[in-house]
């Protein structure tokens, strides 16, 4: 059974964590606890039944609120969050994105160009003075929603 759980946003993976000690020390019956990006502010956790979620969680000051969200959730309900979509069909020309790996990481970028075939993207740094393109590998920028 799988039981989401409300966070603190931002906090997702240091509940994953305390979790995850908690089962190795105590040997609670969870089987698995998962963060998905899309989902801010919520841990989905794989359990044999909720009063060992509850008993997980508590003492928890990351948890918010009851903490659990009423009723157990359907792996049919996670489908399209748990689905992975193609990284080059997810890239569009004038995307805004970050670049996440290699010398500019950290810095915000638009997509010029996508090379669907090798894999690349052309960029073009927003906060740079002088207006360069640069090609990576599309797997060194993640998009940022607008």
């Amino acid at each position: 059974m799988i039981y989401a759980i409300r966070t603190t946003v931002g906090q997702e993976s240091l509940v994953v964590d305390i979790l995850a000690n908690r089962v190795q020390k105590e040997g609670l019956g969870i089987y698995s606890v998962a963060v998905i990006p899309n989902l801010k502010g919520y841990v989905l956790i794989e359990a044999d039944n909720e009063l060992t979620v509850r008993r997980s969680l508590a003492n928890m000051p990351q948890i918010k609120g009851r903490g659990m969200v009423e009723g157990e959730i359907k792996i049919e309900e996670l489908s399209s969050l748990l689905e992975a979509k193609p990284l080059m069909q997810s890239i569009k020309e004038g995307d805004k994105a970050e670049l996440i790996s290699g010398p500019f990481k950290g810095e915000k970028c638009r997509i010029l160009r996508v090379n669907e075939s090798k894999e690349e993207v052309t960029v073009e740094l927003l906060e740079a003075a002088v207006k360069i393109p640069l090609t990576t590998k599309a797997e060194s920028v993640r998009i940022i929603k607008e």
